[in-house]
């Protein structure tokens, strides 16, 4: 047991002293006095630009959630990638706390400094169990930088964290199931990334991983993949993509699986079971075989309707590098009804990385996305609209515009779990051409945007209503 867990233990049980941050030789937590986003170039350039750049505080879209509504305390808790200030590239793992009786936005917090790392594939990731304890998982990267849990002093405090444990973690995607506990989707780097959970029924002892799927196609020697994942009620479950031979710029297919008890046993959307972990190109969970039609593949987001049926959001494109050369660029749903999988274009946009978020009510489905062209074309991200439909899927419309005549792009606009007005979603901008300051937003329904404060002198603050 490490000593972290351990002092944790201690301090339940005998209500021992914390250590604070100060303390914890890892790295220094504070205050900071402001929401300031990480900004990152992956420098892979072409013709048309970086691969991916930008303002990256909400980045990826493989880890999930980053927000959740707590109506107990009418209060939004988030995670992001933040700085130290405006021409710092350095990580911080962050959060921040949205007090709807107020209006007010916390400073945010320091949950574990990232120490000379400036790639926001470490951004960290949000839960809060039954007791209101507010859980952060930190990412790591490969093998070489360890991902971590942190878990709350105190319910519904963002004040003070600790340790629990520090593990080879990437894209984690836990959630708390009620009455049940954790189930946890992440990766693992085995030379290539593949997918992986693990389960607890309080945070602080875990079962063993367990490998969910490493497809290796006729004549490869490597597999690969990226997935989003989601629950509903004791359901959990997980669209996959697969890298054909390892190779992320060829992601491809569509993959669904799902559980209701605990991962104890899998199966596809018609019930026929699956035997860990998946292997083949062409089992049974397949949804879409989009190696066929020679597309890509970008997960976005995951929800399921009322009946509990899933849908997938997704882009696909001709290939990995930005520019017109690899249009359309479409964003799709795929969803189950009727007993078959259905899949609707929604729209188009410019970049393989632009990232948006999917909301269900009944037949009402909405998307929020930055799928108009923003200052920097061809760039990640862009202008922010809702795309909206009426009859669950099968046609879409523009509804509305969100933001508009921005400095610089908007991107990973993220739907807070259980989310109420006004904190419905937030994401960060930030120009993908050269470094800038990155700024974190949030919006309502009706498509007004509020700006956290990039600077903070009190330790609480209004946000500024932007439009």
């Amino acid at each position: 047991m490490r000593w972290s867990r351990f002092y944790l233990l201690l301090s339940l049980l005998f209500s021992f002293p914390l250590l604070t941050y100060a303390q914890v030789p890892k790295g220094e937590a504070k205050n900071i006095n402001g929401y300031r986003g990480i900004w990152f170039s992956l420098g892979q350039f072409s013709e048309f630009g970086d691969k991916y750049s930008g303002g990256l505080g909400t980045y990826t879209a493989k880890h999930r959630p980053l927000a959740i509504y707590d109506a107990l305390t009418h209060t939004s808790y988030f995670v992001y990638g933040g700085t130290t200030h405006r021409k710092a590239k350095h990580l911080l793992c962050m959060i921040g706390s949205f007090d709807h009786t107020t209006g007010k936005c916390s400073k945010p917090r320091v949950v574990y400094d990232k120490m000379g790392v400036d790639d926001p594939h470490d951004n960290p990731s949000l839960a809060m169990d039954d007791a209101g304890y507010i859980w952060v998982f930190v990412s790591g990267r490969g093998r070489k930088r360890p991902g971590f849990k942190f878990r709350s002093h105190k319910a519904r405090s963002i004040d003070q964290f600790i340790e629990v444990s520090e593990e080879e973690m990437t894209y984690p995607q836990p959630w708390w199931l009620k009455g049940k506990g954790f189930f946890h989707f992440f990766t693992k780097y085995t030379g290539v990334r593949e997918l992986y959970f693990e389960t607890s029924k309080d945070g602080l002892t875990w079962a063993e991983d367990q490998k969910l799927a490493g497809i290796v196609g006729l004549g490869e020697e490597k597999s690969g993949h990226y997935q989003v994942s989601y629950h509903f009620e004791e359901k959990v479950a997980t669209f996959f993509s697969r890298h054909p031979n390892g190779n992320v710029d060829k992601r491809t297919n569509l993959y669904y699986v799902e559980s209701t008890d605990m991962g104890q046993t899998w199966q596809t959307i018609d019930q026929k079971p699956l035997d860990l972990p998946i292997q083949e190109v062409g089992s049974s969970a397949l949804v879409q075989d989009y190696a066929a039609l020679g597309k890509n593949v970008y997960l976005k987001d995951m929800q399921f309707d009322e009946l509990g049926n899933p849908i997938c959001l997704y882009l696909t494109s001709g290939g990995h590098q930005p520019g017109p050369a690899n249009a359309p660029r479409e964003w799709q749903v795929c969803f189950w009804r009727a007993g078959q999988w259905h899949t609707r274009v929604i729209t188009t946009s410019d970049h393989n990385y632009d990232m948006g978020s999917l909301w269900v009510e009944d037949d009402r489905w909405r998307v929020i996305a930055p799928t108009q062209t923003g200052p920097q074309p061809f760039g990640g991200g862009g202008e922010v609209v809702e795309w909206w439909s009426e009859d669950a899927g099968e046609t879409w419309a523009l509804s509305q515009t969100i933001t508009a005549g921005s400095t610089h792009n908007h991107n990973y606009i993220r739907r807070v779990h259980g989310g109420v007005p006004p904190f419905l979603y937030f994401w960060a901008d930030g120009n993908p051409d050269s470094f800038s300051r990155s700024k974190l937003y949030f919006g309502d329904q009706e498509g007004q945007v509020w700006q956290l404060p990039y600077r903070m002198r009190r330790p609480w603050a209004k946000p500024r209503r932007v439009k």
